[in-house]
């Protein structure tokens, strides 16, 4: 009885520690940005406000996955991904050039957001992909900085 008693104790002190053990899709997100880091990306989590015409709704912290983009580079654009493959501007007009347009076919489906400025490129994504995804968008960003 005695004995019982003790494992049950030891039981209950040690079974906090599983809560602080990450799960398999956190260590799959780790996975991921460590292996952006890798690939000359930055990424930080991004609260952002995103329109209410949105069809499916985003998180509103998102991955936002970036890359500074080289001097000279004065082009400015947001494209938001409202179903996947159909990227609208903030007048939810599909005002894509046919290469951009391209070029963002190729991105994941769980990519809410694009954008460019002067600075920097940005891509908020969900990160429900794999390395292939992440492959794909690193090459955009590099592509475009």
């Amino acid at each position: 009885m005695n004995t019982w008693l003790l494992i049950l104790l030891i039981g209950l002190m040690l079974s906090p520690l599983a809560w602080l053990m990450p799960s398999r899709g956190q260590r799959g997100q780790m996975a991921l940005r460590l292996e952006a880091r890798r690939l000359g990306l930055a990424m930080q989590l991004s609260r952002q406000e995103w329109p209410h015409w949105m069809e499916r709704e985003p998180p509103t912290s998102c991955a936002q996955y970036h890359r500074g983009r080289s001097k000279g580079r004065a082009d400015t654009w947001r494209y938001w991904q409202t179903a996947p493959g159909q990227w609208l501007d903030r007048w939810r007009e599909a005002s894509v050039g046919e290469e951009l347009a391209a070029e963002l076919a190729t991105l994941p489906k769980d990519v809410y957001m694009v954008e460019a400025t002067p600075q920097y490129i940005a891509l908020y994504w969900g990160e429900r992909g794999d390395n292939g995804d992440l492959q794909r968008i690193a090459e955009f960003l590099r592509r475009h900085a």
